[in-house]
């Protein structure tokens, strides 16, 4: 079993994995506990952000996605599960991404209202003004389209910004569809696929570089099984 084998590298190595609360975590701790990683506790019944695992010195971060970068960036959390939009938007540069667990699979996707380009209604500004969270990725979308677009920042309720004049497309992440829909809204463009990814500090591969391969050997295993 895997404990049997990284229990004794594990007791001088502590390695800390950062998880993304909600859809994520929820698919993600099926996976571990394939892989042999199991919380002492029920995290979803706890307030607490940090876990102790079966593992010894492997611990669990639960924490917001979009935090997940930050804390691996800087090496609070030596890896992280992250959805390829998050890490994309934050710099996917600045880790390690070894490994795909084809969990939370969604679209990045553009969006508009569904009336046809002869519609009253229609925006007649200059430019399209895009309404997203996502304005690096939706930047670079439309510059290597040769496009250009006024971008607005939004955390939520995107879907609103096309009827209240305050954009005439979105980029957001679509699953069913069914929110764009009850808002009167299309998906048209893909701008990018996403599932949950594996991220690691660019030190901790270093320092701590048999664990973190052994624990993604497993988790390697555990995707190929499912």
């Amino acid at each position: 079993m895997m404990e049997d084998r990284v229990n004794k590298k594990f007791s001088t190595e502590s390695v800390v994995i950062a998880l993304t609360k909600g859809r994520i975590l929820r698919e993600v701790l099926p996976l571990f506990a394939s892989a042999g990683i199991v919380p002492l506790e029920d995290i979803t019944k706890s307030r607490k952000l940090i876990f102790d695992t079966n593992l010894p010195n492997l611990r669990l971060m639960i924490i917001r996605g979009v935090d997940v970068p930050t804390y691996v960036e800087f090496g609070s959390a030596d890896l992280g599960i992250v959805g390829k939009d998050v890490l994309v938007e934050y710099g996917e540069e600045r880790f390690y991404e070894p490994l795909d667990l084809k969990l939370a699979q969604c679209r990045l996707m553009t969006a508009q209202p569904c009336f046809s380009v002869g519609d009253v209604g229609k925006s007649h500004r200059a430019r399209v003004r895009v309404a997203t969270k996502f304005t690096r990725i939706a930047s670079e979308y439309y510059a290597s389209r040769g496009e250009q677009v006024d971008l607005v920042k939004l955390n939520g309720a995107l879907e609103l910004a096309p009827s209240l004049g305050l954009a005439d497309v979105i980029v957001d992440i679509v699953d069913s569809g069914m929110t764009l829909r009850a808002n009167g809204l299309e998906a048209k463009e893909v701008v990018l696929e996403v599932s949950s990814r594996v991220i690691v500090n660019k030190g901790s591969m270093k320092i701590k570089n048999q664990s973190i391969r052994e624990i993604l050997t497993q988790l390697s295993k555990a995707v190929g099984s499912n």
